[in-house]
């Protein structure tokens, strides 16, 4: 179980939840930390929405407990919870206007009229949305969309603000873009964010920290670099980025592709290979090396002087694979 941390906002404590004969949430124990953006990443079915939907209280657990700063609020209804949700389907009411939107959550709390319009226009000018209170949402685009749902789930500040793959719909130049917005933003109000995400470069795009899960449980938890840099086992080392295993002497090590030098020429350092495939990605190059001692690696080089015909090229050449060996991490399962 992880130390906790006293300056926690929200705390999962040997949380567990079963579907029928399926165990969704294993056992997880995470420590959030207030004001961090904080962000869950793992495949389908892996665990993390639904420890999301418990922290929201959408599901109930099985075993364990939620608490947002201190207080066990596992058998609190959603609304009775200082959380708000946002959703990749946006959720918006069509008939209301972009303003109305954002107010209601504030109306339904009671907020005085003058109050709460003047704390929503504060939302949407936060959200890049300034002067479009008047319209509906179906006169906005996608990304649009979601800058509402956004300014409605923290225009009544909640204490934490959890995020269900919220840019999985929009494409991927708006995705980026949002990216390092909602990241802005989470600084700008000092909120905890509790991010849910599959994509691995969004998650190293945003995250304070990141927990990474696998079949109801966290595998490691940590900031971008070290997940990255140093993951503790085989799955996170394959889930995050492309990463090479190399077993040796019993032990199994793990490569990034972008530190691996790809050497044209008999003799010299590294280990020697045939390129079976060359991909040419624009800025760089992907090798497929197959060793001559056996297993293939995959490198990455950058494209400073070469063509896509330098690179057709390479397709069948001898070449050797070198990299220092302090680039090279060893993978410690079940730690």
């Amino acid at each position: 179980m992880s130390q906790p941390q006293a300056d926690a906002d929200v705390r999962c404590v040997g949380l567990t939840k079963r579907f029928g004969g399926v165990l969704a949430v294993d056992q997880v124990d995470l420590d959030i930390r207030r004001g961090e953006f904080f962000t869950m990443l793992g495949p389908s079915g892996s665990g993390k929405t639904t420890t999301l939907r418990l922290i929201a209280g959408f599901e109930r657990p099985d075993a364990g407990r939620v608490e947002l700063a201190g207080r066990d609020v596992s058998r609190i209804p959603p609304y009775a919870r200082d959380v708000n949700t946002v959703f990749q389907d946006y959720a918006l009411f069509p008939h209301m206007t972009v303003l109305e939107n954002v107010e209601y959550g504030l109306m339904v709390r009671k907020v005085r009229r003058s109050d709460r319009r003047a704390r929503a226009q504060k939302a949407l000018g936060l959200v890049q949305l300034a002067g479009l209170g008047g319209r509906k949402p179906s006169q906005l685009s996608g990304g649009q969309r979601q800058r509402v749902a956004l300014a409605r789930a923290i225009v009544n500040h909640p204490r934490a603000l959890l995020l269900d793959e919220p840019l999985g719909a929009l494409d991927l130049k708006l995705r980026q873009q949002l990216q390092i917005e909602l990241k802005q933003i989470q600084k700008e109000l000092g909120m905890t964010f509790v991010y849910v995400t599959h994509d691995q470069e969004e998650a190293l795009t945003m995250s304070d920290r990141i927990a990474v899960f696998n079949e109801g449980k966290v595998e490691q938890v940590g900031i971008p670099a070290e997940m990255y840099e140093h993951p503790r086992t085989e799955f996170v080392a394959g889930f995050i980025g492309t990463s090479n295993l190399l077993a040796r002497n019993g032990r199994t090590f793990t490569v990034r592709p972008e530190k691996i030098r790809v050497l044209t020429g008999e003799a010299g350092e590294g280990e020697p290979g045939v390129v079976r495939a060359a991909v040419y990605l624009g800025a760089v190059t992907r090798y497929l090396v197959e060793l001559e001692r056996g297993g293939e690696l995959v490198a990455l080089q950058q494209n400073l002087e070469v063509s896509s015909s330098d690179v057709r090229a390479m397709e069948g050449q001898r070449v050797r694979l070198a990299w220092r060996p302090d680039v090279e991490f060893a993978i410690k399962e079940g730690t």
